[in-house]
């Protein structure tokens, strides 16, 4: 049975795609660019393509600038440098894999395209996605999220570099006073809009069309786009919104204000030696980059102007960029993981964080061993992550127009580690980008037939802003189906959030009070 799903699938999705290769230059703002085939000669990759001018120097904490044109054919068969980051050395069994290798620079502003197009007629969907890595780590170059998959479905496959932690966040009094618009911080997200106005202006010469512009991204990369859907610099640069464990699935706060970050600046700066932005602008980037203890954390700031509030007044005033939306998490994150590390006494004294919730919580949640006391912090941190998907549904249903879309993973990533890590946060990355090619894991029949149908929904919702499609479980929308998840993985098909109504109820007046 399973043999004859996956035929059919393969058949449904061979079907969307076209063969042929972009054979001759194309024409981009800045002049030529030639790729080089792929594995597959259909497809033709252009890597390390320049959407940005280099932001060093003088040019370091300011708003990316349009790219510098060149003459002749530019020849665009490798990566350009990961942004500055620091590179882990010890390959970490569940983690290497998904974090950057190679080089690293300021000059890291570029982008990598895959299209099976033969020519700049066909309007594919486009689909773009951005790395994760807490905004301090990750390039567009990593092997999990290889174009190949995705445009073997159709779609025009683009990666994009932005700048990291201290050079993508940085917030100072200085830089605000110089800036035109009087803030500072945000240059991550202004290098992310900065790619996809180059993908509006650039991409139907790659066989893309720049009105069905699908943004994705997991942890970090879907935390900033969740501050896309809410800035007005972003409006009209896409269509639909992938986020994979983070923004709503990671249900965390706002963003700091542009004076707290500003203070948090200053002090970074005392701590570098730096008595000027002109000092600040001088030091190597590694010596910038280098951590500080007790420094703070760099991340999107609400300043007025990127991002005008917190998503949560964006959302009631109705100002967000109202795009179709796919969102979810996965099994073994956000609290849950195979093995937890709870006793019965320890569960009984966590619960009591939830104030004149927590009776009700243990009597929902009972715990009377330490056998149960895991399984009970299993379910409670499912239902909570799955309820806090569905509320922020809800909401966002009360000024949305646009349907939402959301999921819960729970496929294991095999491997020596797969029973100590689980579907841990990161792992559906390879299944939803169809990228199992790239990775030396045992993978088996049934995981190609997972990352079959995941890839088959994204690919999906990418143009047509609906995951469903011939041979597929039917995946209900938020508003067509209240209260419900898609289970992705193992089984796919409609679960409600919680597991009974009683849960529901108080996981939503936990989600409601803010309690994790």
């Amino acid at each position: 049975m399973k043999q004859a799903i996956f035929a059919a699938l393969c058949a449904a999705v061979g079907a969307m795609a076209l063969p042929g290769a972009l054979s001759k230059p194309v024409r981009t703002e800045s002049g030529l660019i030639e790729g080089a085939a792929g594995s597959d000669k259909s497809i033709t990759v252009f890597k390390g393509v320049p959407f940005a001018t280099p932001p060093v120097g003088g040019k370091r904490w300011r708003a990316p600038e349009a790219p510098l044109k060149w003459s002749g054919v530019r020849l665009a068969d490798r990566f350009g440098a990961n942004c500055m980051q620091t590179i882990v050395q010890e390959k970490k069994p569940w983690t290497y894999e998904f974090m950057a290798h190679g080089e690293v620079s300021e000059d890291c502003l570029f982008l990598n395209i895959w299209t099976a197009a033969a020519s700049a007629t066909e309007k594919r969907p486009v689909f773009v996605y951005l790395h994760g890595g807490a905004n301090t780590e990750g390039s567009g170059s990593i092997d999990a999220y290889d174009g190949e998959g995705l445009a073997h479905k159709g779609l025009v496959m683009i990666t994009i570099n932005y700048r990291l932690g201290v050079f993508g966040f940085f917030t100072h009094p200085e830089l605000s006073k110089e800036s035109p618009n009087h803030v500072s911080g945000n240059y991550a997200l202004l290098d992310q809009i900065a790619a996809l106005k180059w993908v509006k202006k650039n991409i139907a010469a790659f066989g893309g069309d720049p009105e069905r512009v699908t943004v994705a991204g997991q942890s970090a990369g879907a935390s900033d786009i969740a501050s896309l859907i809410t800035s007005p610099l972003a409006k009209g640069l896409f269509q639909r919104a992938i986020m994979e464990s983070g923004g709503v699935a990671a249900g965390g706060g706002s963003p700091r204000t542009l004076a707290v970050a500003e203070d948090d600046g200053v002090k970074f700066a005392t701590a570098k030696g730096a008595h000027s932005l002109a000092e600040l602008r001088a030091m190597a980037a590694k010596d910038v980059f280098a951590a500080i203890p007790n420094g703070p954390r760099f991340g999107p700031v609400i300043d007025g102007y990127v991002l005008p509030g917190s998503p949560k007044e964006i959302f009631a005033a109705g100002k967000q960029n109202d795009v179709p939306t796919l969102t979810g998490s996965n099994a073994d994150e956000n609290g849950a993981s195979p093995h937890p590390n709870v006793t019965a006494a320890q569960f009984k004294t966590q619960a009591q964080r939830y104030g004149d919730l927590a009776a009700e919580f243990l009597k929902d949640y009972p715990a009377a061993g330490d056998d149960d006391a895991a399984v009970r912090a299993n379910e409670a941190a499912r239902d909570r992550a799955r309820v806090t998907l569905s509320e922020w549904a809800a909401a966002r249903a009360v000024t949305g127009k646009t349907p939402a879309y959301l999921y819960f993973y729970n496929h294991v990533l095999p491997g020596p580690d797969a029973g100590q890590y689980g579907a841990f946060h990161t792992s559906e990355v390879p299944f939803v980008l169809n990228t199992l090619k790239r990775s030396d894991r045992p993978f088996t029949d049934d995981d190609r037939r997972i990352a079959e149908m995941l890839s088959s929904y994204w690919a999906n919702f990418a143009a047509n802003g609906d995951p469903n499609g011939k041979g597929l479980p039917h995946w209900p929308s938020a508003s067509e189906q209240a209260g419900v998840v898609m289970e992705l993985g193992d089984r796919c098909g409609a679960i409600p959030a919680a597991g009974s109504d009683q849960k529901l109820d108080l996981m939503r007046r936990l989600v409601a009070a803010g309690g994790r």
